[in-house]
């Protein structure tokens, strides 16, 4: 065996780098195994070992044995606890900064605390399921309009076609109805859904067999409330219901749907039951251009690319959009991730918050939290003259650069903890009132806590802390004691006096971006409220007709006096909600989507549409062919059917969803979605008596709560099982900018807090300075300065930093509207200055309010009894 091949024994090396000191231990070691060599070769490698062994325990000397970590964990022990007893009685000491700082930082993280939960709760979305990594929802793109939903041709085609799918689910909408057992009527609603339903989601079966469960035609999977709600026990397999004229059997019964699903339902009905009846609506059910009832899901093989899958479903679009004329749809794959958090699609199923949004909020929530980070800032280095000596004995005494920013940041941190716990009981506050902002917000998160969020609400307190006095804490550790002890008045921190101003025309930049929009905002959303959409809404009552006859439903309700009209029809416009099918003219042989609703003769002259030529349309009875229409301005313009001239359009033949039909009026251009989309071609077909849709009620009296109780009595009459749902237009269309009105409420309460906390920032600086000034003060009054004068000069400052601010808020605030927020809507009243100006003078006046009892109560002090001191 050769020399260097021969090893020490290594528990003993081992014990010596436990032992000894790191910055010795190599040389030492390097030495041990020379000799160790060099007594191998003269001594035998027994003995060698054995010496080597000794000679480690003979090095355990005092100048080798490295300090003891507990050593270091208990200096460190003492320092934090030191730090903590030091800050503890700074905070006591300086009570009025102390409390501005707590209440300012306890205010903005309260917020912070509900985007923490808010957040949480999304990314929490489907998370339950197995392969939730590997799911993957097909998005189907119509020209510029992207759909969460696709065609069941989509659907077919990729599991044929598509290698490196696991498996693939397809789902449709529209499932439901009023289920009969015994005696018992119910309504229920759901999904068809197919076989693979189990082999791509997660949803446990209590009863059943996934795998059979909705493979046979007419099979029924229930939750576990709806068997409750049915049967009244969740043990039903085997049973049947009846719904209209078909049985279905009870197959399955599964746990109940976590919140945290953006698939949510009663029941799934198998999707080989609808394949049976083979239905021919929407353009046709095998159509490839049928995407607005169905939903594709699948589940990609471990390894595979989303992006190689991309190239099959580019095949597919181009293949069958040749079979389709003027068809320009193409698909693509969705994250199961993306689909809570992400862009916002047709036909979206489920709830979904915009990411953009979210972070949207979190910035928002981001800007009121520095605010009250740059009062601590602004305090803490205003109070540098005070602070100076200390920090200087200090540092005589041996406190280096790193213990006294440790000091600094530990006092920091210990405020931001004090302020959580106050936060705390502001956020068990916030959080009721954060879910009843709107219905979305109740139906999409429930901000429960958990073990993990109240870590991270401690994790985010230290952190808070720590942006709050990182400035200050480096500032002081910079202080050079010499000079200090010597003459304060040298301190550097002096020099850092346009930074506490930046910082305060900063907050206040922010504040008066806030209350500005606050106010832009809620200016242009009482104009949506109250825009002319070009027919009438007063005193209407939608009632959703579910599954009742409309000729009946109008019947009981002309029996009260209060009723003036009904009308009925297949959606309430306005309101964002859309229906479109392919129009075609034939003498231009041209064609595109083109809005409808289907309405009966009642409806146009209830609404008060202005008819520009033409008639309405001639009443008909139930199942009678289908031959006219009514189309808008646009509709004629955009087809170029007679010149655009609506006198001479009339008898122009159009063909819509297959259907030939003639025109026979044309109405004024109206606003058929929200006042943000511009005027698109629309037409109106006809029905009558059928079983959806709505019944338009109009009301000619203004005791509207009294007369919907009448309507809801007649309504009892003709329907037993399901309660009335009613709503009155104007409410409908506040409802449809409910999302605006939302984001008006977050960003004014936001404002409020802003304007509170710059507020407490700025006045915790003018009772600072007026302090300091004291003496100035004195003497200025002694030489003969007025109050008036005094005040100024000690107002004249402050209220230049707020005139900065707001030359700075105004223009971006204004900007920001008018080419971002505004620019997404067509419609809209033009900004104005009173809006712009009465946020600048709201905050002046607060401002100036503080400022000035401050200044006030300065300049009325006796100078003889501060004087007298000197």
């Amino acid at each position: 065996m050769k020399p260097g091949d021969i090893r020490p024994p290594r528990w003993a090396t081992r014990l010596l780098h436990w032992y000894c000191r790191p910055e010795i231990v190599e040389d030492l070691e390097g030495d041990l195994n020379e000799y160790f060599q060099r007594h191998a070769g003269s001594k035998g490698i027994r003995r060698a070992k054995l010496i080597y062994v000794i000679d480690v325990f003979k090095f355990f000397r005092s100048y080798t044995v490295r300090k003891p970590t507990f050593v270091d964990l208990l200096i460190q022990w003492i320092m934090i606890g030191s730090y903590i007893k030091t800050s503890g009685r700074s905070i006591v000491r300086h009570k009025l900064f102390s409390a501005i700082n707590i209440a300012g930082l306890a205010v903005s993280m309260s917020v912070g605390l509900v985007v923490i939960v808010f957040i949480s709760d999304l990314m929490s979305y489907d998370m339950f399921h197995e392969r939730r990594d590997r799911i993957y929802r097909l998005i189907t793109t119509n020209g510029t309009m992207d759909c969460a939903s696709t065609s069941v041709v989509a659907g077919k085609k990729i599991d044929e076609t598509v290698s490196g799918i696991e498996a693939l689910t397809l789902l449709r909408r529209g499932f439901g109805g009023d289920v009969t057992v015994g005696q018992a009527t119910l309504p229920i609603g759901g999904l068809w859904a197919d076989a693979s339903f189990f082999e791509v989601f997660t949803f446990p079966l209590l009863y059943g067999d996934p795998a059979t469960a909705l493979k046979e035609p007419y099979s029924l999977v229930l939750t576990e409330q709806s068997a409750k709600k049915i049967f009244g026990v969740t043990d039903v397999l085997g049973r049947s219901v009846k719904m209209d004229t078909l049985n279905y059997v009870i197959t399955g019964v599964l746990k109940d749907i976590p919140k945290m699903s953006h698939l949510r339902f009663e029941s799934l009905a198998s999707f080989s039951t609808i394949e049976l009846q083979k239905p021919d609506t929407d353009g046709g059910f095998m159509s490839w251009g049928s995407i607005y009832m169905n939903y594709v899901y699948m589940v990609l093989q471990k390894g595979t690319d989303p992006s190689v899958l991309q190239t099959s479903l580019d095949k597919i679009s181009t293949a069958e959009n040749k079979n389709l004329p003027d068809s320009k749809i193409s698909l693509s794959l969705q994250p199961l991730a993306d689909i809570a958090i992400g862009k916002s699609l047709v036909n979206q199923i489920g709830p979904v918050m915009n990411a953009a949004a979210i972070w949207t909020l979190a910035g928002l929530a981001g800007v009121v939290i520095l605010s009250a980070c740059f009062n601590y800032t602004n305090l803490s280095v205003a109070r540098a003259f005070r602070r100076s000596r200390e920090v200087g004995i200090r540092k005589i005494i041996g406190a280096g650069k790193g213990h006294v920013a440790g000091q600094f940041l530990m006092e920091s941190v210990i405020i931001s903890l004090m302020a959580l716990v106050v936060s705390f009981l502001l956020f068990l506050f916030l959080r009721t009132q954060f879910i009843s902002l709107h219905s979305f917000i109740e139906n999409l998160a429930n901000l429960k806590l958990s073990p993990g969020i109240v870590l991270s609400f401690i994790a985010f307190a230290i952190a808070v802390g720590i942006m709050a006095g990182i400035i200050p804490a480096l500032l002081f550790s910079r202080i050079n004691p010499n000079r200090v002890l010597k003459d304060a008045s040298s301190l550097k921190l002096f020099r850092h006096v346009n930074l506490r101003k930046g910082l305060i025309v900063v907050q206040y930049v922010f504040s008066l971006i806030f209350i500005t929009s606050t106010l832009v905002g809620y200016k242009q959303y009482k104009s949506f409220l109250a825009f002319d959409l070009g027919f009438t809404t007063e005193n209407i009552l939608n009632i959703n007709l579910q599954g009742n006859k409309a000729d009946v439903v109008i019947k009981e309700l002309k029996e009260i006096p209060e009723v003036e009209a009904a009308s009925q029809s297949l959606i309430v416009m306005s309101l964002g909600q859309i229906y479109g099918l392919p129009l075609k003219y034939e003498k231009t042989n041209d064609s595109a989507n083109v809005w409808l609703n289907i309405i009966n003769e009642q409806y146009l002259p209830l609404h008060h549409h202005t008819l520009l030529a033409g008639k309405n349309f001639t009443p008909k009875p139930e199942g009678a062919v289908e031959s006219e229409t009514i189309v808008n301005e646009r509709l004629l313009k955009r087809f170029n059917i007679a010149n655009g001239d609506p006198t001479k359009a009339i008898g122009e033949e159009v063909t819509i969803g297959g259907h030939k039909l003639t025109i026979v009026g044309v109405v004024k251009d109206f606003h058929y979605e929200t006042v943000e989309d511009s005027i698109e071609p629309m037409a109106f077909r006809y029905f009558a008596n059928t079983n959806y849709g709505y019944v338009n009620v109009k009301i000619n009296n203004h005791d509207l709560l009294a007369t919907r109780a009448r309507i809801e009595a007649a309504w009892r009459k003709v329907d037993k099982v399901h309660p009335l749902d009613a709503k009155f237009y104007d409410d409908q269309i506040e409802q449809a900018y409910g999302a605006f009105s939302m984001m008006l409420k977050v960003i004014g309460f936001l404002a409020f807090l802003a304007v509170c906390i710059s507020s407490m920032g700025l006045f915790g600086m003018v009772v600072f300075t007026t302090e300091t000034r004291l003496k100035e003060i004195s003497i200025r009054k002694v030489l003969g300065a007025s109050e008036s004068k005094l005040i100024f000069l000690l107002s004249k400052g402050f209220i230049l930093l707020l005139s900065i601010a707001a030359g700075v808020a105004l223009p971006v605030t204004y900007l920001f509207f008018d080419k971002v927020v505004l620019a997404n809507f067509v419609y809209h009243d033009p900004i104005g200055w009173p809006e712009m100006v009465i946020g600048f003078l709201s905050v002046m006046t607060i401002a100036f309010l503080m400022v000035g009892s401050q200044t006030f109560k300065v300049a009325r002090s006796n100078p003889a009894e501060v004087l007298k001191r000197e």
